[in-house]
């Protein structure tokens, strides 16, 4: 009971943008914020993996267009030598050809430089609890971009993976962008049950977090995509 209202722990940023100017508003921005501590500032993808490894950060965000290493590829490296430190994406840029080879390069979080403090700080803890740190407005993107590459209008008679009547109510809310609050007045259930049919459902198919749920709803032909 204690754990659940505690504050959440600090966490360590590192932000990497090749701009000067917006690299200093967003560390200026983030030490108005709680529960956010800046540790570095990276001018590009290379000073971002060399801070990474000097200082051990619990996040680095990460602007996509830099020189010397873009931040697709200083994600890729990150999570590959660094696995404990996470990424969350941080640009202008809401398209497919940037959202996409970030996401597959490991970023656990993508949100666009129009975000808010509040925003910011939501995915910064997301992505250290876990779950994706994706707005409302990326999660739209991807949604999109899986109604377009899969097709079947089909969903099988009995929910996979063992899931419940109920967790399967659960997933397909979640594969229409619902928050768990949203879920929970859905369903006229407390957000407490919504996040114990999220948890047991996870480990049921073996999901880590929102966007690949989103993925394995319609991998497994749960959801209709959208005619046209």
């Amino acid at each position: 009971m204690t754990q659940e209202t505690a504050e959440p722990k600090t966490a360590r940023v590192v932000v990497a943008d090749d701009q000067t100017v917006v690299r200093e508003g967003i560390v200026m921005l983030l030490g108005l914020l709680p529960g956010i501590e800046v540790v570095g500032a990276a001018g590009d993808g290379e000073e971002a993996v060399a801070l990474v490894e000097d200082l051990t950060p619990d996040v680095v965000l990460m602007d996509l267009r830099m020189p010397r290493c873009d931040g697709v590829e200083a994600t890729r490296r990150i999570r590959s030598e660094y696995p404990g430190t996470q990424v969350v994406v941080l640009t202008t840029f809401a398209d497919d050809e940037s959202l996409f080879p970030a996401l597959e390069a490991g970023a656990r979080g993508y949100l666009t430089k129009d975000a808010g403090g509040d925003e910011i700080v939501r995915a910064v803890h997301s992505v250290l609890k876990g779950d994706a740190g994706l707005s409302p407005g990326i999660q739209r993107r991807l949604l999109e971009r899986l109604a377009r590459t899969e097709r079947g209008p089909i969903a099988p008679p009995e929910p996979p993976d063992g899931l419940t009547a109920r967790e399967m109510e659960v997933l397909l809310l979640i594969a229409e962008g619902l928050s768990n609050p949203e879920i929970a007045r859905r369903l006229h259930v407390s957000t407490a049950t919504v996040k114990t049919h999220i948890n047991n459902l996870f480990t049921k198919t073996g999901l880590k977090d929102r966007a690949q749920a989103v993925r394995y709803a319609y991998a497994k032909r749960l959801v209709r995509p959208p005619a046209g």
